[in-house]
């Protein structure tokens, strides 16, 4: 147990929080704490937070400009080590794409996208799959440009389309899936993108006929009713103010309602206009049915009689639905039973039509979706010789648990405990197998096994899907008390189930890893059932709309093929299709992304505490933190150990990639944050020591021009003993060393000077006696120009004044008490000067020297006015 102290001592220090970029440095480990790591990097607009083997993202739910831009991909995509980066989906992306290259025998890889729903795993997913069309198709490789263009956009067109028509808006996610679905990436010998093939699983084809209290039907239907042309509303029989049952808040808008965005990725796939006609007419067929309404019968002998307003919905369904409105009327209204080798037709009741009319709805769009997978994969599926390796991305519905929860959120959950087993068995139990293997000393970290909720829903011989499969075979109509007492009866020894008692729905309780949720039994095994009345089936096979005839006779003939398919109930079809996917994900090599939703309101840069810890406790996320900061989570070759951390063993002599150099490394410090702390001190006492021996360097250097100025100033009086000639000649050496000098490390401006203000430039400049053209001053270094010219006239004639003036001006002379005081390019702007020394004679208009110690004096203050008695001749 930890004290409160040392969680006190970790939180005091709130201002460098936000710099974790990985949770396993937090100490101690405690949800607490790691949550607050999390707010502070949520507060400072960091949303991405390493945790051990695990990326977590926390959603903005806004747009962030610039995370996820091409120079972004490419930086990562480009970068020798992209885990030195700042925490990044794109370094899982790149961390899973060099795992396919880097090996001799390449692995496939897959990318669990997990959270619950609102938590931005439908996003994440868009940008791994943007990621890998990106980098995976541009290559050097020579290869037809246009094919790699058309698989990149394909692959990309694909998401719009299944979002319209597989996401919905609900109380917790405006862009929610309401299906999971599994993307390979098709990957060549050569790691290019080549194609890719789509998985789903579980359509939420209820939807469709029934929507949850403020929450909304399919993006797709929205999107037409919004978007669509005035031909396009009179061909799908839609006016303006029409009103649809099955569209409640049609007035809300969010970002998926983009028909137009749509149309383009049925376009870029291959779906022609006239196909993308018939989709739209189907669509439009189910809206128009959604209103139709019955009246009860007083007679029960009678059929149930349509409602005066419910008579043209009717009809225009059945028009866009290209069937015969009689024989639907019909279909909806009479069901056929079988006795022997007659049919029997009996009159429905009006609870009965409306269920009838639900399920045409529900399966019509439910084998529409199937058939969009189908065209998708079709278009963008590689041959199967021409790829070698995949990618996977895995975007799967999150956790749920709704005030009314019913066979859909079971099967949900149900998917979320199998990938929460598989990240158990994957990360958390083999890690610390391997550490014991490896004859570490160890001592194993506890962590939440859920595979007793596993035994109590798919376990056998007796289990929640069993006990339902059972129930469904009876040729009776199900009693939800009934099945609650068999339940209880059965699955009585299993601590993950309970019951309400006073309860007055019958339903059952299930502790799942993430929370109890509360399933309704009323009408769960009819789900499980999933009954199409055959009439239904035939009246869909008639039908002249060529893809409603194509799907259903396609359909027909699988059932006719596959005996006992129709047979096959949800729970079934779904445990078969899930457990097919983890097969796939066990030969894989996995990659985490934890997705987490920081409010229950979307609300933009919202941190709610109680929200992100349920989800931290829910999901695993401290106890990977405890095994992974307790283990060994960080693990790196010796060579690269060795360029980074070798300096910190203080030897000169060590081989490279020694053992013995590692082993004393790791003497000094252990942990990864102390290696680096102490090679960070190391590098900044030598940046230290070369900063103090650099300035030292410079500070003696100009000492010396400092007493070499002031001894030649002072020189002066030794001249009447020298002879003229030699002194000028001894002076001229020096000052041309001087020059020199000052023009040490410096680089070459002629060819890059600044244009200037043509008069600055006519008056600052001096006139050479063999150039036409005017040389600006400020372009040489003066201490070169005077000690190379052969002869200098000094003149102070108003004219010439004045052109000094301009000179001076344009040499940036500060005037300060009357006086000028000159300052090299170099000094003062960190300009080099050209380096050929001026030809002929230099007529130069100035009154003080120039040079920067020309005015130093060894003695008191004299009227010695320094070179310019030594070296320019007056004319005065």
């Amino acid at each position: 147990r930890i004290c409160p102290e040392k969680i006190q001592a970790f939180l005091i220090d709130e201002d460098q929080l936000h710099t974790y970029d990985d949770l396993t440095k937090v100490n101690p480990v405690t949800p607490t704490t790691v949550l607050k790591c999390l707010q502070a990097r949520y507060s400072a607009k960091v949303f991405y937070t390493h945790a051990g083997c695990t990326l977590v993202a926390l959603n903005p739910f806004q747009p962030i400009p610039d995370l996820y831009s091409l120079d972004v991909m490419k930086e990562y995509h480009c970068a020798p080590q992209p885990q030195e980066f700042k925490p990044h989906i794109f370094i899982v992306a790149e961390e899973a794409y060099r795992n396919v290259r880097g090996q001799l025998v390449p692995v496939n890889q897959s990318l669990v996208v997990s959270g619950e729903s609102g938590a931005g795993k439908t996003w994440t997913s868009r940008c791994l799959m943007k990621y890998y069309a990106t980098v995976a198709a541009s290559s050097s490789v020579v290869k037809n440009q246009d094919t790699v263009e058309r698989i990149e956009r394909r692959v990309l067109d694909s998401n719009p389309i299944m979002e319209a028509f597989g996401n919905a808006c609900t109380l917790r996610n405006n862009n929610s899936s309401r299906f999971g679905k599994y993307i390979q990436l098709q990957l060549d010998r050569c790691q290019l993108l080549v194609g890719a093939s789509v998985q789903t699983y579980l359509l939420e084809k209820t939807r469709v006929a029934c929507q949850p209290a403020n929450e909304r039907n399919f993006h797709i239907f929205y999107q037409m009713t919004k978007g669509a042309t005035d031909e396009q509303r009179k061909e799908w029989k839609m006016s303006h103010g029409q009103r649809f049952a099955w569209l409640p808040n049609s007035e809300k808008t969010v970002e998926e309602d983009c028909f137009q965005e749509t149309i383009g990725a049925m376009v870029h796939l291959g779906i022609n206009a006239e196909r993308q006609r018939q989709i739209f007419r189907i669509l439009a067929g189910i809206l128009q049915l959604g209103n139709v309404n019955f009246s009860s019968s007083s007679d029960e002998s009678q059929t149930c009689d349509l409602e005066e307003l419910s008579k043209d919905f009717l009809q225009r369904a059945a028009e866009l639905l290209c069937v015969p409105a009689e024989e639907l009327q019909t279909c909806l209204r009479v069901r056929m039973l079988k006795a022997g080798k007659q049919s029997v037709l009996k009159p429905c009741s009006q609870a009965e039509c409306s269920v009838r009319k639900d399920c045409l709805a529900k399966v019509i769009y439910a084998q529409l979706f199937e058939w969009l997978v189908t065209f998708i994969n079709n278009s963008i599926c590689a041959e199967e010789s021409t790829w070698c390796n995949f990618i996977g991305v895995l975007d799967v519905y999150g956790f749920e648990c709704f005030h009314i929860n019913n066979l859909e959120q079971l099967c949900i959950n149900y998917a979320n405990e199998k990938l929460q087993q598989h990240f158990v068995a994957h990360y958390l139990r083999a890690q610390q197998e391997e550490y014991v293997s490896e004859g570490l000393q160890w001592s194993f970290v506890k962590y939440q096994d859920n595979q007793s909720c596993l035994d109590l829903i798919e376990g056998s011989p007796v289990s929640v899907f069993s006990l339902l499969n059972e129930e469904s075979r009876l040729n009776r109509a199900s009693d939800a008390k009934t099945l609650r007492i068999r339940m209880e009866k059965e699955l009585c020894n299993n601590g993950n189930i309970s019951w309400d008692k006073f309860s007055k729905e019958p339903h059952f309780t299930v502790a799942h890893y993430a929370g109890k949720v509360n399933y309704r039994i009323q009408g769960i095994v009819e789900k499980n059932k999933d009954p199409v009345p055959p009439e239904l089936i035939n009246l869909l096979q008639k039908s002249d709309n060529p893809l409603l005839h194509q799907i259903f006779t396609d359909k027909e003939a699988d059932n006719t093929t596959c005996k006992g398919l129709s047979k096959v109930t949800v729970v079934s079809k779904f445990k078969n299709s899930l457990e097919s996917l983890m097969k796939i994900l066990h030969t894989t090599t996995p990659h985490y992304t934890r997705c987490i939703k920081p409010n229950p309101d979307c609300k933009p840069m919202t941190f709610e505490k109680e929200e992100v810890i349920m989800q931290l406790e829910a999901c695993g996320i401290v106890e990977t933190i405890h095994i992974s900061a307790a283990g060994f989570p960080i693990r790196i070759p010796f060579k690269g150990f060795m360029q980074r951390y070798g300096l910190i063993a203080k030897y000169s002599d060590f081989k490279s990639g020694s053992l013995s150099v590692v082993l004393t490394c790791l003497a000094v410090v252990l942990q990864l944050d102390l290696l680096e702390g102490q090679r960070k001190m190391i590098l900044s006492q030598s940046a230290f020591t070369i900063q103090c021996c650099w300035l030292r360097y410079q500070c003696r250097r100009r000492n010396v021009c400092r007493q070499s100025a002031t001894l030649i100033q002072a020189g002066k009086l030794l001249k009447p003993w020298l002879g003229t000639t030699e002194w000028n000649q001894q002076s001229s050496a020096l000052l041309k060393a001087l020059a020199e000098a000052e023009l040490d490390d410096a680089k070459d401006l002629q060819e890059d000077m600044p244009a200037l203000n043509p008069i600055i430039r006519e008056r600052g400049s001096v006139q050479l006696s063999n150039i036409q053209e005017p040389v600006t001053v400020r372009g040489w270094p003066m201490g070169l120009a005077l000690a190379s010219a052969p002869s200098i006239t000094v003149s102070l004639t108003a004219t010439g004044f004045q052109k000094m003036m301009s000179v001076m001006a344009s040499l940036n002379l500060p005037s300060r008490k009357g006086e000028y005081k000159v300052e090299t390019n170099q000094y003062t702007r960190g300009l080099a000067s050209i380096r050929a020394q001026p030809k002929g004679s230099v007529k130069l208009h100035c009154q003080r020297s120039p040079l920067l110690y020309a005015d130093r004096q060894p003695g008191k203050k004299c009227d010695v006015t320094g070179f310019n008695e030594i070296l320019l001749e007056k004319t005065l």
